[in-house]
């Protein structure tokens, strides 16, 4: 017949997740099967949207309860012999785990954004990590809840209600490469 079956892409969703200590910590995650360090990810459940997999896989690969944030980008990569699509949140979790480790995982590390990417296995997760990781720790400070001194008088009624919102930054960052291609939200040029 000549012609190839055209494979669609495999959907995947996962996060950089972070633990906010003295200096935030990433989790990376290590595969029993290839023994390899990953970021945590996995495949959309038939019916199932990219953030809720993120979440999902997530808590299954990490055993923490997280919250998820805004959303990174995706990598786009060959495995397999089929093009792999990971869309990318940040998420935050705090103090243990709450859930045992799935059995496909061996171990879960918690490293500054540098020791991160070096222990990372896979070349396209070190460039993406390398680039969203930043905008990640930017983000998670931002959202930090500001400190303000308790006040003595309670505000006027003009000015309750009034709410403070914060923008995330432009994220504008733009990469590619023969093996991966990265989309970062606010690529234009891409």
């Amino acid at each position: 017949m000549g012609r190839e079956m055209v494979r669609a892409p495999v959907l995947a969703a996962g996060g950089i997740v972070l633990r906010r200590e003295g200096t935030p910590l990433i989790a990376v995650v290590r595969l029993r099967k290839r023994n390899e360090w990953v970021l945590p990810k996995g495949k959309l459940d038939d019916g199932e949207t990219p953030r809720a997999a993120a979440e999902r896989e997530v808590i299954e690969e990490t055993g923490h309860d997280v919250s998820v944030h805004e959303f990174l980008g995706t990598l786009v990569y060959e495995s397999g012999g089929r093009s792999k699509v990971v869309h990318y949140w940040r998420m935050e979790t705090g103090g243990e785990p709450a859930h045992d480790l799935m059995d496909d995982v061996r171990a879960v590390d918690w490293l500054p954004l540098d020791a991160a990417v070096a222990r990372l296995s896979r070349a396209y997760e070190r460039a993406f990590l390398t680039n969203v990781g930043p905008l990640a720790l930017q983000a998670a400070a931002l959202a930090r809840p500001a400190r303000r001194p308790k006040a003595k008088h309670p505000a006027p009624d003009k000015r309750r209600g009034r709410q403070l919102v914060v923008t995330p930054p432009s994220f504008g960052i733009s990469i590619g490469s023969a093996t991966a291609r990265f989309d970062i939200p606010g690529d234009r040029e891409g």
